[in-house]
């Protein structure tokens, strides 16, 4: 079960990298609400998006209340502003919708390391494996899969499963050593990583903490088990925007993608938050704070999500048959996930 990885984007030019003077930003966003109003679209937004595409999304969130904010909507287009597979997600959820993406490129190394043919081959090697498939996953996989889950509410998802089942947890083995941990059930762990979380390391991260002393440290769980080890809380996105909100404490360091230090700060002012560097900074010298960034969610900008909504393409279309067999395992995270 050997990872694979997607090819490298490629370079954008000046032009495509949604870095804009003031007055064409303003344009910009003018025209895309414009837009959004007249195709009574609805903008999803992952916490890792750009701030200026988080700034003009109706909703700005994890990968859980993205789901359930696509199951909800009652909009003619859904624009969504994330990776691939969140794309797709949405999609099941809403066959019938028109759901775009403003970059196609915007794939998931995660995603890419579990196959659909790789999985139903090695499923067929325990037929009493229970399938819980981490929400970042292709739809090919989730057709695959019993049911899904999100860093957010995967400790439910698995203290949920069948007890006389066999637990196969993929595609990222750091979350599903991490809920092992937490549940004590034995998992079989696909090994899958995102490169985005795995770059930290508890060398960086401890000179980190000696520099502030009084930091709160928030890592994600697809961190790797060194680094979660130096947690205060290991949490989803969503929840560690809302830990960081009522905690007392003033000062964080955030162990995630950078992106969503935007959303912390605009809803924390009061609060100092730090990105954990994603290297040894004492080997790279002159480069003191290198901040991971998923290149793939990066590829998003305005001019893209203006693009298109002119467009209304590139689209995410899925045969009929596989969004019937992947909207089953989905709906029944939502189910689970809505019990109290």
């Amino acid at each position: 079960m050997a990872a694979t990885s997607l090819a490298e984007p490629q370079q954008l030019s000046a032009a495509s990298t949604g870095v804009a003077r003031p007055a064409d930003r303003a344009e910009l966003v003018a025209e895309i609400l414009d837009l959004k109003r007249r195709l009574n679209a609805v903008i999803l937004a992952h916490n890792y998006q750009v701030p200026e595409i988080q700034d003009l999304a109706d909703f700005v969130g994890d990968s859980l209340g993205l789901s359930q904010q696509a199951a909800r909507t009652q909009a003619d287009v859904i624009v969504f502003c994330g990776v691939r597979f969140m794309a797709e997600t949405a999609k099941i959820l809403n066959p019938d919708k028109l759901v775009i993406l403003p970059d196609m490129e915007a794939g998931c190394s995660l995603e890419e390391s579990c196959p659909a043919d790789q999985l139903a081959a090695l499923q067929k090697t325990n037929p009493n494996f229970y399938t819980i498939a981490y929400i970042n996953c292709s739809a090919a996989v989730k057709a695959l899969s019993d049911v899904i889950c999100t860093s957010g509410n995967a400790e439910k998802i698995v203290r949920a499963a069948p007890a006389d089942r066999d637990l196969l947890f993929v595609p990222d083995e750091n979350l599903g050593q991490w809920i092992m941990e937490i549940t004590g059930r034995p998992m079989t762990l696909w090994q899958g990583h995102c490169y985005a979380h795995v770059e930290f390391r508890r060398e960086s991260l401890l000179r980190l903490k000696a520099q502030h002393p009084h930091a709160r440290v928030v890592v994600h769980p697809e961190s790797l088990r060194e680094v979660r080890n130096l947690a205060d809380v290991i949490c989803s996105t969503e929840k560690m925007i809302q830990w960081c909100k009522t905690s007392p404490d003033k000062e964080f360091i955030i162990v995630t993608e950078s992106g969503i230090l935007h959303r912390l700060r605009k809803e924390c002012p009061d609060k100092t938050f730090y990105c954990a560097p994603t290297f040894d900074v004492n080997r790279m010298p002159g480069d003191a704070c290198r901040c991971s960034e998923c290149k793939y969610m990066k590829l998003n900008t305005l001019e893209k999500l203006r693009d298109c909504m002119r467009r209304l393409h590139p689209r995410i279309e899925l045969p009929r048959d596989l969004l019937e067999r992947a909207r089953k395992p989905i709906e029944r995270m939502l189910e689970i996930t809505a019990r109290t």
